[in-house]
């Protein structure tokens, strides 16, 4: 698979400017701007191309059920349960604990559509899992996938929420309308 997805990035002219972390067997992978459903097999590329087998992101429980639900398991899909007892950072924080080598992606929007702040759930996740955050861009007018070197959480979560968003502000998906620009402050 890996040298197929080489070709689609080939074929589709993106590349990846940095590797991802080697020392970073956990991280929360925040991967912005999120504006359509390409960014789906971007990333499933860059997974298979930089080798993260432990890679995962999460799906409603319900997408796994039926065939579909194989081929969401081999691409890195985690099921997750909605209606559990246990919320979704406690979920995440109890597959954390269990594995030796977890990394979960993200998306700090939560939606594909345009957000007038961050959820706060991966922030909260990587801070009760005692591991850090990785920035990942996609940045569509450069067809780049961008890599920040990890950072844990501090006291300060405005300005660590300030941090990422001077991040991925600059960044332009797919739908430049639907980007983060409008959320930097400065």
């Amino acid at each position: 698979m890996r040298f197929l997805w080489k070709l689609y990035f080939r074929i589709i002219g993106w590349k990846i400017s940095v590797q991802f972390p080697i020392n970073t067997p956990k991280a929360v992978i925040i991967v912005a701007p999120h504006t359509c459903v390409d960014d789906l097999f971007i990333g499933l590329a860059a997974r298979s191309i930089l080798e993260l087998k432990s890679l995962k992101f999460f799906g409603k429980q319900e997408l796994f059920k039926g065939p579909g639900g194989f081929l969401l398991r081999y691409f890195g899909g985690h099921p997750v349960d909605r209606f559990s007892k246990k919320n979704m950072v406690d979920q995440a924080v109890d597959l954390f604990n269990i594995h030796s080598e977890f990394l979960l992606a993200l998306s700090p929007e939560g939606t594909r559509k345009k957000v007038e702040r961050l959820r706060t759930g991966f922030y909260f996740i990587a801070q009760k899992a005692n591991v850090p955050i990785v920035m990942v861009a996609f940045d569509y007018a450069n067809k780049e996938i961008r890599i920040e070197e990890p950072f844990y959480t501090s006291n300060d979560e405005a300005a660590d929420f300030k941090k990422i968003i001077n991040y991925f502000a600059p960044v332009q998906g797919k739908y430049p309308e639907l980007s983060l620009s409008h959320l930097q402050t400065i």
